[in-house]
């Protein structure tokens, strides 16, 4: 069957809630078509998004779900769907046409546009809406589907007319696409230009090691189309290599090496913004301001202006562009700040995404204490094969908070990670540890030991049981 986006009149989608699949379903509602869907874990910002867009969505997964649901044109299952999910046998009982997401993508949307996939283990998000943003802002119209939620992008997901050669920004994932479909969804993606961020092993519950995730970026770059190229991240080994088997041009960036360099990056206290200069072959060709802080974020907005340069964009345009990005909710998201306290919240849960967030933190308020508070809850955190390099993430850190992991009932008991060993092995290093209790207790727990002046970061990728808005409320209308 040949998905018509022309006469989709009903939908449902499972796993709606992931940030790809809710930014989907509010496009097709806009489109007119009757949307619906079903998710076990409901909560920001994608539950505020779906609630917004009027579409309803059943907690859990249930057959019931589908008796008052008729005549489906189609039914969309996310990659968080198992094969013996109980609404998706009912789905596949009753007839219905099941897809993924990135097969819809690849038959509606993907084989005239000119795609732009931005890949790699870190920064995906964040680097794919500001490449929406700035091409938006100098009047090149992209389509863009991005799995987050960008304070300057009205929608996640926008396509208007699908002409041939329009720009098409996409986030490519490398996580599985569907329990039927045990490959990449960026395999779907038929790349013209892809920004390779960086190759760290993660996925731990797909990927059985490192050379698996590695042979998947290799596989992205090898479907790389022939009028396209590359844009690397050269001071990561890893990359290099893949980048070496790449059969298009390729346009390598980085701190240390690469053709295009950031240097002289430094935080502008008067304009509130980080300012880096542009060298291109040993010569300095551009500055750059934007609101983001950290080395990341700057590789990200480096990576960018790349490929803009490449698409020769409106210099002026593209400069005030990127000073006027705001960034992504819940990538260093500021909640709050009451009682002299920051509250933060970043989704960062590998390892390298927390050090470089604390990095960042510290960059920016050098001046106040750091207080990070981190739930283990992605399939790889939730594994001791991080075990180790958690220990040296949190080294920018004044306290640490580290909560349980999340459940870890379908993990092998060996490969548990244990949060106890963290917070006993940070002790040496960051005295102030600590694991926190249970929900009830947490937050007291954390901001007994909090002061005026202390920032705050929570590391979850999930809802950390409404850490957040409790911490909030407790500092905004503290007991008497």
């Amino acid at each position: 069957m040949v998905v018509d986006l022309a006469h989709l009149k009903k939908v449902h989608i499972l796993g709606i809630c992931g940030t790809l699949m809710g930014a989907f379903a509010t496009y097709l509602k806009r489109l007119g078509v009757d949307v619906s869907g079903s998710d076990s874990h409901k909560y920001p910002p994608m539950s505020d998004v779906l609630l917004d867009a009027s579409i309803p969505v059943f907690d859990g997964y249930d057959p019931k779900n589908l008796e008052n649901l008729r005549d489906l044109d189609l039914v969309v299952i996310g990659n968080v769907i198992r094969s013996d999910n109980p609404e998706a046998l009912e789905a596949k009982r009753k007839g219905y046409y099941i897809t993924s997401l990135p097969e819809v993508m690849e038959n509606l949307f993907l084989k005239q546009t000119r795609n732009l996939v931005v890949a790699g283990t870190h920064g995906k998000t964040t680097t794919s809406s500001l490449l929406a943003y700035v091409l938006k802002q100098c009047h090149e119209d992209p389509h863009y589907f991005v799995g987050g939620v960008c304070y300057d992008l009205p929608f996640s997901f926008h396509v208007s007319d699908l002409a041939p050669g329009k720009p098409f920004v996409l986030e490519g994932d490398e996580y599985d696409t569907s329990f039927w479909d045990k490959v990449p969804k960026f395999n779907h993606y038929l790349p013209d230009d892809v920004v390779l961020t960086s190759v760290e092993f993660d996925h731990a519950d797909i990927y059985a090691d490192f050379a698996a995730v590695v042979a998947a970026f290799e596989g992205l770059v090898s479907r790389i189309r022939s009028e396209g190229s590359l844009i690397a991240y050269w001071d990561d080994p890893c990359v290099q290599k893949i980048a070496m088997k790449s059969q298009v041009p390729v346009f390598s960036y980085g701190i240390k090496s690469g053709q295009f360099l950031a240097k002289n990056i430094q935080f502008i206290e008067k304009i509130q913004q980080t300012q880096f200069e542009i060298w291109d072959h040993q010569k300095k060709v551009d500055v750059i301001c934007f609101n983001l802080v950290g080395t990341h974020n700057v590789l990200n907005a480096l990576s960018v202006w790349i490929l803009c340069q490449n698409r020769k964009v409106n210099l002026t345009l593209m400069h005030e562009a990127f000073s006027s990005f705001r960034g992504v909710k819940r990538r260093q998201e500021i909640k709050a700040e009451a009682g002299g306290i920051l509250v933060i919240d970043d989704f960062a849960h590998h390892p390298t995404a927390v050090r470089e967030t604390l990095k960042a933190l510290r960059f920016r308020y050098p001046q106040r204490r750091l207080i990070a508070v981190f739930e283990p809850r992605s399939a790889t955190s939730r594994r001791k094969v991080f075990q180790k390099e958690y220990l040296r993430c949190f080294q920018e850190a004044d306290r640490v908070f580290v909560a349980n992991p999340y459940d870890q009932s379908r993990i092998e008991e060996e490969d548990h990670f244990s949060s106890e060993l963290l917070v006993q092995d940070l002790s040496s290093s960051v005295p102030a540890s600590l694991l926190v209790s249970e929900k009830k207790d947490r937050v007291s727990q954390i901001l007994e030991k909090c002061i005026s002046g202390d920032v705050i970061v929570i590391f979850s990728n999930g809802s950390f049981d409404g850490l957040i808005p409790a911490i909030l409320e407790c500092l905004i209308s503290p007991q008497s």
